[in-house]
């Protein structure tokens, strides 16, 4: 039995750990000239550590996790990042979790995603991202969440969002999002999870269940509209009533007057 211990560590030490992968070199080169440092917090985010970022389930790299040396986790939060998200990011082929939230960063959500084939979570809120959502992130199927909230974000959210059966986490509010919610998305059937309405607001175009129905504002915006103008209508008739009274009066007047001088002058 000892000799069998002996024998299976002797063999496990002889084996290779994971060869770096030139993909993951490739996209921290990218990511790191696109997005810019200005606190100085991915100081050791350096081509040469580039070559070489994981040593089996460890990192040296602020914000990179790593599996049997592979990158599959990139959390890059509150480091006051500018700049922009490469769309090279798709070269980490192995990443299941992506959360680059609460900086700076601006321009376009690259639809490159849609070759992280392997893409669980989706974090790119509180940023000041700008375009529409692309389509094309629903070619990760293994997404449950997308909080993209805070942006700038414009357009409509994509209909094949809701098609996600994995999706039990979705934030978009706080945008300048437009048009419908689709249905697939607010209004969800079996056992996938609805959506409320704290996942929507803040999109002042944007309308459709669960948000409140634009319908009931404009018939509110239209009877106080009626009401003002059934006031104005009202003192304009009062007002032109009294004038009429006033000018019959007077003219009962005037015609009085009019009688006593008519009278023949006495003779004396």
């Amino acid at each position: 039995m000892d000799m069998l211990i002996i024998l299976f560590l002797l063999t496990s030490a002889a084996l290779p750990l994971a060869s770096p992968d030139p993909n993951d070199e490739a996209c921290l080169t990218h990511v790191s000239q696109t997005l810019k440092d200005p606190l100085k917090n991915l100081q050791n985010w350096t081509k040469p550590n580039f070559a070489n970022p994981c040593n089996g389930f460890t990192s040296y790299l602020p914000g990179v996790t790593c599996n049997n040396g592979r990158i599959y986790k990139l959390s890059l939060t509150n480091l006051s990042l500018q700049g922009s998200i490469s769309p090279f990011l798709s070269n980490c082929t192995n990443l299941q979790s992506l959360d680059l939230s609460s900086n700076s960063i601006s321009g376009p959500i690259p639809q490159e995603l849609q070759y992280l084939l392997n893409l669980a979570v989706l974090n790119l809120s509180s940023n000041r991202l700008e375009g529409v959502i692309p389509p094309q992130i629903t070619l990760c199927a293994y997404l449950n969440v997308i909080d993209l909230h805070d942006n700038l974000l414009t357009g409509q959210i994509p209909q094949q969002l809701g098609f996600l059966s994995r999706l039990s986490a979705f934030d978009v509010s706080y945008n300048k999002l437009s048009g419908p919610i689709p249905a697939s998305l607010g209004n969800r059937s079996g056992n996938r999870p609805s959506f409320n309405v704290t996942s929507f607001e803040g999109n002042k175009d944007l309308y459709g269940y669960p948000l409140p129905t634009m319908k009931s504002k404009g018939l509110s915006v239209l009877a106080i509209v009626g009401i003002g103008l059934g006031s104005g209508l009202a003192s304009l008739v009062l007002s032109f009533t009294g004038v009429c009274i006033w000018l019959k009066i007077r003219d009962e007047k005037m015609a009085a007057e009019e009688g006593k001088m008519s009278h023949p002058m006495p003779d004396y």
